[in-house]
């Protein structure tokens, strides 16, 4: 499908500068992004005269810009949206959350995962780097609706195993071109030593990065040292978990060492500051995070423990957080945060084509309304979105040249009642 955006604000995120121009999307891809003056030289590269548009938007002045990355969720568990609330984490784990996920089979969590996807469309986001129990469901509910999902291995003690991580690597790696996995596990505290290193020993096998949540409050740190005389970090590093990259959830807590090593080894960080803060699990350094040159990304963490899909709300989060942990309104500038929650979040969850807005990259493109109050006056359109901006302002959203939500609207082919009804129905017979 050929579709041109034009008279468009459009931020590429090569930089933070706005330019005015269009966008021209073919299929999957991105064939022209500029001024609308040196058109001429896409039509020379294609020996064309023309393009027949299937459908020319007028943006009407509004801002184009690359998707958000949602690089840490648990899109089955909208199930549990405010079932298991206001509690510490190890209680909101083992009393509420485990027991009723025990429930849970593949059907289910495909049903629950497509209502995520729903959110995660009215909020920008165009890639979800998703851990949770049956990743093939998954998969087909991110298929079905038309979302780009990277997941990763679940596996501990209780659930998964190391086989089924093998398995599914090497299955959902070649299923579909929205869909991708990367080795992991749950976290070093639900994980046994020897199964600890049979994941390793798979990154080894297949050199790839590994991810798990990691130092998401002080009591996992503080055991971890109990049991092993090491960080949650450094003692899965000495198990040669790292090696080819890879990166943790959560990083609250992290000790010099685990700072070190990250930064020695290009280790991802992805910080979900609204489940921290309600979970009271702590506020991540994440000035030490820029200031070392660790990549960080943004993830909201699954809709029990947020319970909301919104990266506006989370890119606030992680400044306003930063600048109060470290009491200087100068910490994590929004053009930093900006970057985290779309550059970045593709260089963790390994999608170098859906970073910028650029000729050949993937057209995972969103529109900002900045036609709406909380966006005027015009003074610096990064700086609104991070600090003002919100769902309202999420005029439409594409993924691989397909338009999913526009204008407070889902395509045609997603039947969103249905979708709710299913939702309620598996909530009322496990809850």
């Amino acid at each position: 499908m050929n579709i041109r955006l034009h008279n468009a604000r459009i931020l590429t995120m090569k930089d933070n500068k706005i330019i005015q121009g269009e966008i021209w999307v073919q299929d999957e891809r991105i064939l022209y992004v500029g001024d609308g003056t040196d058109t001429e030289k896409v039509y020379s590269k294609l020996n064309l005269q023309s393009i027949i548009w299937d459908r020319e938007i007028d943006c009407q002045g509004n801002l184009l810009m690359p998707g958000f990355k949602d690089a840490h969720t648990h899109s089955g568990m909208t199930v549990l949206r405010s079932y298991a609330d206001d509690l510490p984490l190890s209680d909101w784990l083992n009393k509420q959350i485990f027991p009723v996920e025990a429930k849970l089979d593949g059907e289910m969590i495909y049903h629950l995962t497509k209502l995520a996807v729903l959110e995660y469309l009215t909020s920008g986001i165009t890639a979800i780097f998703d851990m949770y129990l049956t990743p093939e469901t998954i998969a087909d509910a991110c298929v079905d609706m038309g979302m780009r999902c990277v997941q990763v291995g679940a596996v501990n003690n209780f659930s998964q195993s190391v086989e089924f991580v093998e398995t599914m690597f090497n299955k959902l790696n070649s299923k579909h071109n929205l869909i991708s996995y990367i080795l992991g596990f749950h976290a070093e505290y639900t994980c046994s030593k020897e199964l600890l290193q049979d994941i390793a020993g798979l990154s080894r096998k297949y050199k790839a990065p590994v991810y798990a949540h990691i130092s998401e409050t002080a009591s996992e740190v503080e055991e971890c040292k109990n049991r092993y005389g090491m960080t949650p970090p450094v003692f899965l590093d000495s198990l040669g978990m790292f090696t080819f990259g890879g990166g943790g959830y959560h990083c609250v807590h992290m000790e010099e060492a685990d700072l070190n090593l990250f930064q020695r080894k290009r280790l991802n960080v992805v910080t979900n500051p609204a489940s921290n803060m309600k979970l009271a699990s702590g506020i991540a350094p994440i000035s030490q995070y820029i200031k070392r040159g660790i990549n960080v990304a943004i993830g909201t963490d699954g809709p029990a423990s947020n319970n909301c899909l919104d990266m506006f709300r989370e890119m606030f989060l992680v400044t306003g957080l930063a600048k109060l942990k470290e009491e200087d309104a100068a910490a994590v500038d929004a053009w930093e945060v900006l970057k985290m929650a779309t550059v970045n979040g593709s260089k963790a969850m390994y999608l170098p084509d859906t970073d910028v807005l650029a000729e050949g990259k993937l057209a995972d493109i969103i529109m900002l309304d900045l036609h709406q109050p909380n966006m005027q006056p015009i003074n610096n359109i990064c700086k609104n979105i991070v600090y003002s901006g919100s769902k309202q302002n999420v005029k439409m959203t594409m993924i691989n040249g397909q338009i999913l939500y526009e204008n407070g609207k889902f395509a045609d082919f997603i039947d969103v009642d249905g979708i709710y009804s299913k939702a309620n129905e598996i909530k009322e017979s496990i809850c």
